[in-house]
């Protein structure tokens, strides 16, 4: 049985070290040695029935990957420790489980990713005192640099000994601070995982809507389940807490913040998968299993329902094809009533497209106008503020624009047709939504299949009530037990979006405008969730109250906002939601051609990591009015700006400001040790480099020539968004210097002499 308590002591342990970025004594010295203590302690009460080894690898390699607009990292001497539980026998395949001890700078990253390697081992402890033999081994990656993007994923998987023998992983992250571990990413295509944690998660949290939501891009993440796929060719599964993601990356990131039910929940769960996997027979032969997609999704997080996709696209036209006919009996009546049937259902559709095309407009041009006036972000610190503010918004001009049609189109209409029309519209709608995602390809289409067929099902059993005269009461309480379960899990889907996605806000750059996400947001989920109430607008006597209502709640929340009352962050002590900038003592030379110094200059950077910039700082910080906006250097890659990672086009808004020149510990020595000239008038040029242990490389060939090739990667350039290429590059301790070459070929008739390779680095000291 997992024990939370040892699991807490690791973890207090481990974040006492304080920040552990790769290359530093705390993460490649003091982790280590702490880990390995334990481990050892482990291995000496372990049973008879086991065998425990350990390694501590530290790899050295080169990869491309498509992440944030594509780039290419370069590591050397970076530490994994690896241990492999199996039977005293031996085992020929093996489950791997893996977490990251390393953190970004200025966190003691509790959650992200601490926690997880105390699980870790507390699950190491608690399977290698049982009794019961294993059938294959379990392979524990305490992985040393993750926050590198990734990189000791890629050197365990492409280079240690004991990755061939695994079969299946799972992958432990954080997106937040406690909570639930989300189940976000499976596979690609083995159903058999997801049935796996159907049967061994005693608290299931998984959402293939996640899955698909986050495979889209639309979050700036991502993890080491994308290297063990794309790299290792292995299926697994992520999980991720994603509670309070306010306080991700910052240095309220420790330890008593992390409740113990959340231990507790993640133990239990990745317990009983590493148990059933590590006893299935399915495990050794995983690759015969690779047969599609799955559809799951946990409800209310006390069961998860899961089945393969091609099952739910069968489903789902069946519910379609069930709409069909319900639909179609009313247009095979009679010439004349079938006509006007389609009639009234083409006008009913056109003011249903109405509504939210005009409620999208509105409620887009109060998300402008909060952008505009400088006033988002106003409900990151008060998440009712946006309901408030956009929710209102919405559900007003929705219920206006049909009371509007029922008053002067639908005048002296039998109400009860009109509300059985809009019902239909609605059903109608989510039919085709049914039809077209399930087309995509999309598990999630799930979601529209319950939208049919639970108001289907609701409909046929209230029709006899509908169609009585004074049943109002009776059809309506009926109508909403029917509705009850889509609407709740509607609401608790919305819940999980909102408490990802909110605190993304805070570190999505400034190019992205919050409001006018988060508004669309909340349309979204007030148009679906009204769908089949529209008909009660028709039903009712009047709306005149419910318009009053939500047109006050409206306006006096905008005046609020626009007034300033709502401060986006908050310093309080047990709830902090931070306010994210990140700041560089830069300095900054730039040659020409020929080796001459161009221009130099020394300063701090300044990057507001929201759309608010530092305009919320800058009244606290006089200095802060004598910063410049910066210009981009339209000649040097990346605008001349040491970005330590390829995020130019997420944060376009910053500052200078001058400062005296910085003196770094470690400096850069950066040469060009060999040219060569190479047929079809291309030319190899070889450098050396040494320095910090983290440095950026750009590259952007002069005009006339190309990147052709390189020692990086696969061998290919791999250009960023705008055309220049970005080089990664990060080192353990005690490595040797960086040689790399490249190679540039002429497009057309030019001195080689004219040959520019510019290049920028960032230094940490």
């Amino acid at each position: 049985m997992f024990q939370f308590i040892s699991c807490r002591e690791y973890l207090e342990n481990i974040t006492a070290v304080g920040p552990r970025t790769v290359g530093s004594p705390e993460n490649e010295i003091l982790t280590v040695n702490y880990l390995l203590e334990q481990i050892k302690a482990i291995e000496s009460k372990s049973s008879d029935a086991h065998k425990i080894s350990v390694d501590i690898q530290r790899p050295t390699g080169s990869f491309s990957i498509d992440f944030l607009g594509g780039f290419t990292s370069y590591y050397a001497n970076i530490t994994n420790v690896v241990v492999k539980l199996e039977p005293r026998s031996g085992a020929k395949h093996a489950v791997l489980s893996n977490c990251h001890f390393d953190s970004v700078p200025n966190t003691p990253g509790a959650s992200d990713d601490a926690v997880s390697c105390s699980v870790m081992l507390e699950i190491l402890n608690t399977l290698s005192k049982s009794s019961d033999p294993l059938q294959h081994a379990v392979i524990f990656l305490f992985n040393g640099a993750e926050e590198n993007i990734l990189q000791a994923s890629h050197g365990f998987i492409t280079q240690h000994r004991w990755a061939k023998s695994i079969r299946a992983f799972i992958n432990l992250e954080a997106a937040g601070v406690g909570g639930k571990e989300l189940v976000f990413q499976t596979g690609p295509e083995n159903p058999w995982l997801v049935q796996a944690y159907v049967f061994a998660a005693k608290h299931p949290f998984a959402s293939v809507v996640a899955q698909e939501v986050f495979q889209s891009g639309i979050i700036p993440a991502d993890t080491d389940f994308r290297i063990y796929r794309d790299f290792g060719n292995i299926p697994g599964i992520d999980l991720a807490f994603i509670e309070n993601g306010y306080i991700y990356h910052t240095k309220y990131d420790t330890p008593d913040r992390i409740l113990t039910d959340s231990i507790q929940r993640a133990g239990d769960n990745i317990l009983g998968m590493l148990k059933y996997l590590a006893t299935s027979d399915k495990l050794a032969k995983s690759f015969d299993y690779r047969h599609g997609n799955v559809v799951f999704f946990d409800v209310f997080g006390l069961f998860v329902l899961a089945y393969p996709a091609r099952v739910g696209t069968i489903m789902n036209y069946i519910i379609t094809a069930v709409t069909v006919l319900y639909l179609g009996k009313k247009i095979l009546q009679p010439r004349n009533r079938a006509i006007n049937y389609m009639k009234e259902l083409s006008v009913a559709f056109s003011f249903t497209l109405l509504s939210w095309f005009s409620t999208l407009v509105t409620v887009l041009i109060v998300a402008v106008f909060i952008s505009l006036i400088g006033r988002s972000l106003s409900w990151y610190n008060h998440f009712y503020v946006s309901i408030f503010l956009y929710g209102t918004a919405a559900a007003a001009k929705l219920i206006l624009v049909h009371t509007l049609a029922k008053k002067f189109y639908y005048k002296n209409r039998n109400e009860q047709f009109l509300g059985e029309m809009f019902f239909d519209v609605s059903l109608l709608v989510w039919s085709i939504a049914l039809v077209l995602i399930t087309q995509l390809g999309l598990c999630s289409a799930f979601i529209c299949a319950m939208w049919v067929a639970f108001p289907l099902l609701t409909k046929l059993l209230t029709y006899r009530e509908f169609k009585q005269k004074g049943a109002t009461i009776r059809f309506v309480i009926i109508y909403m037990l029917g509705m009850f379960i889509p609407y709740l899990y509607i609401m608790y889907l919305t819940w999980t979006i909102f408490e990802l996605f909110i605190p993304i806000m805070g570190r999505s750059g400034t190019e992205i405008p919050p409001d006018i996400v988060l508004a669309a947001f909340i349309l979204s989920s007030t148009v679906i969730l009204s769908s089949y109430f529209l008909n009660f607008i028709y039903l009712a006597k009047s709306t005149k109250k419910t318009l009053i209502t939500l047109t006050t709640v409206f306006g006096v929340t905008l005046i609020l906002v626009c007034s300033g009352v709502f401060f986006p962050y908050s310093s309080d002590s047990a709830n902090p939601k931070p306010k994210r900038v990140f700041l560089q003592h830069v300095s900054r030379r730039f040659y020409g051609l020929h080796g001459n110094l161009v221009k130099s200059d020394s300063g701090i950077w300044i990057n507001g990591l929201d759309y608010a910039g530092i305009s919320h700082i800058t009244p606290h910080i006089p200095e802060l009015n004598d910063t410049i906006k910066t210009n981009c250097e339209d000649k040097a890659p990346l605008c001349g700006f040491p970005w330590i990672l390829p995020v130019h086009f997420l944060l376009r808004k910053n500052w200078y400001l001058p400062a005296a020149e910085i003196s770094p510990t470690n400096p850069v020595h950066f040469k060009l040790l060999a040219k060569e000239q190479m047929p079809w008038d291309s030319t190899k040029l070889t450098f050396e480099v040494s320095g910090p242990s983290h440095m950026s490389l750009y590259i952007r060939p002069h005009e006339g020539s190309t990147l052709s090739s390189w020692s990086l990667g696969d061998g290919t350039p791999v250009a960023n968004i705008g055309g220049d290429y970005f080089v990664f590059y990060a080192h353990g301790l005690q490595a040797v210097a960086w040689r790399f070459w490249i190679e540039l070929k002429v497009l057309m008739l030019v001195s080689h002499k004219e040959y520019q390779v510019p290049k920028s680095f960032w230094v940490r000291s």
